[in-house]
């Protein structure tokens, strides 16, 4: 049996510790500030979460973010793209972007005492980015090679097609963008689209590490006068589709996804959720592991996890198997996931608690680690929580609590995607 006091000594990594230094900041231009300093490193790193995300391209030009989030780095303010690249080097700036549903997230890591120079060379990217044309072809063929990759990768394929029927329109794209538009959208549709897009409105600017927040916010607030305008946000265009889709590939494995609604980050659940997908998935210990690989030995590889948003949550599943195991694979982790209703024991709960305790602690050493967690909980619940803040959470739940939940938690309807050469049925119930 799992001692508890193996956890308690965990968290007290962070209980007892001072009071939060995280700093919201509302900057002149809209935009907001969410920086944490940490004491006794040397880096920091920095997030900044600008408006156009996938879901934000218009019906019509699915793909224009995942082309911007490569043209941006083409030069910017009054340096070409070489001049602007070598400014960053000097520096030591990593930088980095991806689209995700409801951002285009800029990244950068680099020493403390750089950042006063590192702000108006990532700030120029962003209110004056040179998007030159002719970067366009060249930016355009990157981004066609990412979605044919997609056909490569028959694993992060099943669960983006599971994404899509699980999700609603346009919070259900990939970011990858659509064939017809990346092939032709041209360099006034890219400038058209940025312009209107992004905007300080919406925007969140997070950081952590070596920094002041107020000396930061005071050189945003320079770097970004000119800086202004409100995005309009995406809205849900039709239901999703849900149920199951199949896509059809002569190969030796099948890939299975299952999707299931979950609470939403400000629901008072999600705490709840997250330690009963630690029961289900929380490694070698897990009742997925346990109950589908290592007794019935269905698959290579079979897990879980719990992604919860601002609006809704989600709990997927992935399973690679064989075909001739793929029904068996696909009725027993549908089964596991449903018998999580009946509760769970002591031991498992103690297992999953200390779990998420092991990733705070992990998640502290790393600045881009609390970087993202601090942007996305402005993002998800309006403020950032601190590490002691959500050590207490977990020290919160008791078993009885997470077995009143599961008594009342439904596991239907399932939505399922394959990839494979055998298409399946609904799950058995």
């Amino acid at each position: 049996m799992t001692s508890p006091g193996h956890g308690q000594d965990m968290a007290r990594r962070y209980h007892g510790s001072p009071v939060s230094t995280i700093q919201t900041i509302p900057l002149d231009c809209g935009a907001t500030l969410v920086f944490e300093p940490i004491a006794g490193v040397a880096s920091v790193a920095l997030n900044w979460m600008l408006p156009p995300g996938s879901s934000s391209d218009p019906d019509d030009g699915d793909g224009l973010a995942a082309v911007l989030s490569e043209l941006i780095f083409r030069g910017a303010g009054d340096l070409d793209s070489r001049n602007h690249s070598d400014a960053l080097d000097r520096i030591g700036v990593q930088r980095s972007s991806h689209v995700s549903t409801h951002h285009m997230q800029l990244t950068a890591t680099l020493v403390g005492p750089r950042l006063d120079e590192a702000v108006p060379l990532l700030a120029a990217m962003v209110t004056a980015p040179a998007l030159p044309a002719d970067a366009v072809e060249a930016v355009r063929s990157l981004c066609l090679q990412s979605l044919e990759s997609l056909g490569d990768d028959p694993q992060q394929l099943v669960m983006l097609r599971l994404r899509e029927h699980h999700q609603p329109p346009p919070f259900n794209r990939h970011g990858y963008g659509e064939r017809a538009v990346l092939e032709r959208c041209t360099i006034e549709d890219l400038r058209r689209s940025w312009a209107g897009r992004c905007v300080p409105g919406g925007s969140i600017f997070a950081g952590a590490g070596a920094g002041d927040p107020r000396a930061l916010a005071q050189r945003l607030n320079t770097v970004l006068s000119d800086w202004s305008g409100d995005p309009a946000p995406p809205v849900e265009k039709a239901s999703p589709r849900r149920g199951r889709v199949h896509v059809p590939q002569q190969t030796a494995q099948m890939h299975i996804g299952m999707a299931w609604e979950a609470p939403r980050e400000a629901d008072p659940n999600s705490m709840l959720e997250r330690l009963a997908m630690g029961v289900l998935s929380g490694g070698t210990s897990g009742r997925l592991f346990t109950e589908v690989r290592q007794k019935r030995s269905l698959c290579y590889s079979v897990g879980a996890s719990y992604a919860a948003g601002r609006d809704t949550g989600t709990v997927s599943l992935y399973a690679g198997t064989t075909p001739k195991r793929a029904q068996e694979t696909l009725d027993v982790c549908g089964a596991e996931v449903k018998r999580l209703c009946k509760g769970v024991t002591r031991d498992e709960f103690e297992r999953a608690t200390i779990g998420l305790k092991s990733r705070l602690v992990m998640q502290g050493e790393s600045t881009a680690a609390r970087t993202a967690a601090i942007g996305s909980d402005h993002f998800r619940i309006g403020r950032a929580r601190s590490l002691d803040e959500l050590a207490a959470s977990i020290d919160a739940v008791t078993l009885d609590q997470l077995n009143d939940y599961l008594r009342t938690r439904s596991y239907e309807p399932c939505t399922v995607a394959s990839v494979g050469p055998v298409e399946l049925a609904t799950p058995a119930a």
